[in-house]
């Protein structure tokens, strides 16, 4: 059966950090480009990072760019995004998702269920 689950949101203070995780399962996560997403409360859902099958293709949304850092580690079927410097509107629940090949532009064919980030002191 085919699984995204995203772990590691929790509560944070602004400035600090926070590593989330997605553990895919039920397909070879090599194969797929995968990406972070979030949607804050009545808000749309917002695109917030990429990257390819390879590793070597990344992308960023500009609201994240310099605080946000994705990776993936194909050998554990996990991609992370690594946030620095939270702020209160980086508060919303966040995503993963798989797209339908290599690379980025390719549509997203499945979604996890999500994981809360709140950030508040």
């Amino acid at each position: 059966q085919l699984q995204l689950v995203e772990s590691g949101g929790g509560l944070v203070q602004p400035g600090g950090s926070l590593r989330l995780s997605c553990a895919a399962s039920g397909f070879t996560l090599d194969y797929y480009a995968i990406g972070w997403f979030r949607q804050a409360p009545g808000k749309e859902r917002e695109r917030l990072s990429c990257i390819s099958s390879s590793g070597y293709r990344i992308n960023y949304a500009d609201s994240v760019k310099g605080r946000f850092t994705i990776s993936r580690d194909n050998a554990n079927n996990t991609v992370y995004l690594q946030m620095n410097s939270l702020k209160s509107e980086d508060t919303a629940v966040y995503y993963c998702a798989r797209t339908q090949g290599r690379a980025c532009e390719y549509t997203i064919d499945y979604w996890g269920k999500g994981t809360l980030v709140t950030v508040s002191s």
